[in-house]
C-alpha cells in the first residue's frame, strides 16, 4: 500500500471520480442550441406530467416565501410553484426553455414568475439573482464542477436546498442502448453528490421517489423521438434498429395512446437540508 492509497473516506476526492464517471458515461451534455431545439417538445411532454406531481408532492411550501428554481427548463416546476409561493426565480441557460416558461405562464395568467437567463458557471450576482428561502434543481445537476454548483446553490438559499438527481440508469433505458448494438454506461449518479455534500459537512435527507415502470406516449413518433434523445449521434442504421425495437414492445392503448414498459423504471433521489 502506498503513502497516496485512500485508508478513508475523507482520502478520497469525489470530484475526481466524478470527473472520471463523465468521460465514461456513453451520452453527452445537451447543449443551448439542442435544447432551444427541443423546447417546445420538453415542454408538452414535462409540464403537468407526473414527474412534477411527485416532486412536489415531498417539497413543502407556504405562500409567503420565495423560491429559486435553477434549471429550470420550460417551467416543469416553476409553473405549479407559482400558485403555492410568493415568487418563484426560474433560471436556465437555454432562452428556448425560459420562452416556452414565459409562453406557458402567460397563457395561465401567472404573473409571479421571474426568468434568468444564467449557467451554472456564471456570476448569479452579476445576473441579479437574489438570495431565496428555498433553492431547488431537479434534474439540473450534470455540470463539471459538481461541488461548486452545490455550493453555489447552498449559498443563494436562506433556509433549505432541494436537489433532484438521477439514479443511474435513470433516464435511459440499457435495453434501448443492447437493442441497437452499443454498450452502456450512464455516468456518475447521485450517490457522488451525496458524498460530496457529507464532505463538505452536510447530513441530507434522502428520499428515492421514482414513476411506475409504464410510460405512456401520444404515438409511436412521439416514443420515438423521445428515445432519440437518449441517443447520440445516432446512425441511420441505429435508428431502424430503434424503431423495429420500439415498436416490438409497444402496446397499443384504448385511447390511442402507447405503453412502453421499461425493465428499468425512472428513479431519482430528492436530496434535501435546512439551513
Amino acid at each position: 500500500m502506498s503513502d497516496t492509497t485512500p485508508t478513508t473516506i475523507n482520502d478520497i476526492d469525489f470530484m475526481v471520480l466524478w470527473q472520471s464517471a463523465r468521460k465514461k458515461r456513453e451520452w453527452s451534455s445537451k447543449g443551448v442550441k439542442d435544447w432551444n431545439k427541443k423546447a417546445a417538445s420538453f415542454a408538452s411532454r414535462n409540464i403537468n406530467g407526473p414527474y412534477a406531481e411527485l416532486v412536489l408532492s415531498k417539497i413543502p411550501v407556504t405562500v409567503d416565501i420565495t423560491v429559486l428554481d435553477v434549471g429550470s427548463g420550460p417551467g416543469t416546476l416553476s409553473l405549479p410553484l407559482a400558485a403555492k409561493v410568493k415568487h418563484v426565480t426560474a433560471v436556465d441557460y437555454s432562452p428556448g426553455m425560459l420562452q416556452a416558461l414565459e409562453e406557458h405562464a402567460a397563457a395561465q395568467n401567472i404573473t409571479n414568475i421571474t426568468t434568468i437567463e444564467a449557467a451554472w458557471e456564471d456570476s448569479w450576482e452579476k445576473a441579479g439573482i437574489p438570495i431565496h428561502h428555498t433553492a431547488i434543481a431537479s434534474r439540473s445537476l450534470n455540470v463539471a464542477d459538481l461541488a461548486g454548483a452545490i455550493k453555489k446553490l447552498d449559498r443563494f438559499a436562506s433556509h433549505r436546498v432541494f436537489l433532484v438527481d438521477r439514479i443511474s440508469p435513470t433516464p435511459f433505458d440499457p435495453d434501448a442502448y443492447e437493442a441497437i448494438g452499443r454498450t452502456f454506461d450512464s455516468g456518475p449518479d447521485y450517490i457522488y453528490t451525496i458524498n460530496i455534500l457529507y464532505q463538505f459537512g452536510i447530513h441530507p435527507n434522502v428520499e428515492i421517489i421514482g414513476l411506475p415502470p409504464k410510460m405512456i406516449y401520444a404515438d409511436m413518433n412521439s416514443a420515438i423521438d423521445a428515445y432519440r434523445w437518449m441517443l447520440k449521434e445516432i446512425s441511420e442504421e441505429e435508428d431502424v434498429k430503434l424503431q423495429h425495437y420500439l415498436q416490438t414492445i409497444a402496446q397499443q392503448n384504448t385511447d390511442g395512446t402507447l405503453s412502453i414498459e421499461r425493465r428499468h423504471p425512472l428513479q431519482w433521489a430528492l436530496i434535501w437540508w435546512t439551513k
